[in-house]
């Protein structure tokens, strides 16, 4: 099986601040929390929240307010969906895997477009923002494909990050980092 990252890898853009641009462009009213969201990430960056609070900070902010959520997700991705990547659509396989730290509600839609049944990412609830366990990123990523019962070797892996090294290693053939639509070899680190 292929494993893939998905916001910057097969996906051109991050989905989660697209997805809130749009909602902002449907319903302006939003933009008056882009504030509280500024500070919440500065106190990430100045290391007073982990990111998994973070990011629950924002998702709070935003995802309660935003009405007809569910719509809303399906318009997004029939703008969007175009965003993914050619070379992606190009060599997509039955049994591949996306792993994200994006929203499960957000990615697993376009997915499902895609026919691609195997897709870990945050579980955050699309209503209240909250999260139920971890931020989907780094080795939280090997955490939860480990314990898949789908769980299998991984032929190839591609991501835009060196954060997933963790699952980088334990692809059998190759690792590759992505960007943009081109695609090199994974530097080991």
């Amino acid at each position: 099986m292929n494993v893939y990252d998905f916001d910057k890898t097969i996906y051109v853009h991050d989905s989660t601040m697209e997805f809130l641009k749009y909602c902002i462009r449907k319903q302006p009213l939003l933009a008056v929390w882009l504030p509280k969201v500024a500070v919440v990430f500065l106190g990430y960056r100045c290391h007073l929240y982990d990111k998994t609070k973070m990011k629950e900070s924002f998702y709070t902010t935003f995802l309660p307010r935003i009405t007809d959520i569910d719509e809303k997700i399906t318009a997004f991705w029939d703008e969007k969906e175009s965003g993914i990547k050619s070379w992606y659509l190009h060599q997509q396989k039955a049994d591949d895997v996306i792993i994200s730290a994006s929203p499960e509600f957000l990615i697993k839609p376009i997915c499902e477009r895609l026919h691609i049944s195997y897709v870990l990412a945050s579980r955050v609830d699309p209503y209240t923002g909250k999260y139920t366990g971890l931020n989907c990123h780094g080795e939280e990523k090997v955490r939860r494909f480990e314990q898949m019962e789908w769980y299998g070797v991984v032929d190839e892996f591609y991501s835009d990050s060196y954060s997933d090294t963790p699952l980088a290693r334990l692809a059998v053939k190759k690792a590759v980092l992505v960007d943009g639509d081109n695609l090199s070899e994974w530097k080991k680190r």
